[in-house]
């Protein structure tokens, strides 16, 4: 795979019975080594590593019910009461982040309400806020640490 622009971190990689795989700390497993793969584990490492994401509060593939379809978010980050505060959706490096990647991750946001978005695929990331006054979308320069993110909470 191709560098991120997120700092390199060290990933276990092994060749499975169907293709190789790669180490989800956070899940204890390895999993399928997808090029999505390869993004979310890279920021996973730079939220838990570098910005202070607890890893005990990092969920990863939360499901939920949209439209009475089963949906998963890449990546459900709470704060210490366990409510969601953040979702991330992770895109492989060649995915263009378009307004329909935008449209899917404020659609999740219905089941969340959550007042933090990012969309990333490796190269390419958006982050924002909520205003939930006026009902917009404010973006950052960039992704917050998790203490600014849970003192921002009401």
């Amino acid at each position: 795979m191709k560098p991120l622009k997120l700092p390199p971190c060290s990933l276990r990689i092994k060749d499975g019975p169907g293709g190789k795989l790669i180490y989800d700390r956070l899940r204890h497993k390895y999993v399928a080594f997808t090029p999505e793969e390869w993004v979310r584990q890279h920021v996973v490492n730079y939220l838990t590593e570098y910005l202070g994401y607890p890893p005990g509060l990092i969920q990863v593939e939360a499901s939920f019910r949209l439209n009475s379809m089963m949906r998963r978010a890449d990546i459900l980050i709470h704060d210490r009461s366990g409510l969601p505060v953040m979702i991330v959706e992770c895109k492989a490096q060649h995915v263009k982040i378009s307004q329909e990647v935008f449209d899917q991750v404020i659609n999740y946001n219905y089941n969340y309400g959550v007042k933090y978005l990012i969309i990333t695929n490796g190269n390419s990331h958006f982050t924002g806020k909520i205003d939930t006054a006026t009902h917009t979308f404010v973006q950052l320069e960039q992704m917050p640490g998790y203490e600014t993110v849970i003192c921002d909470e009401p």
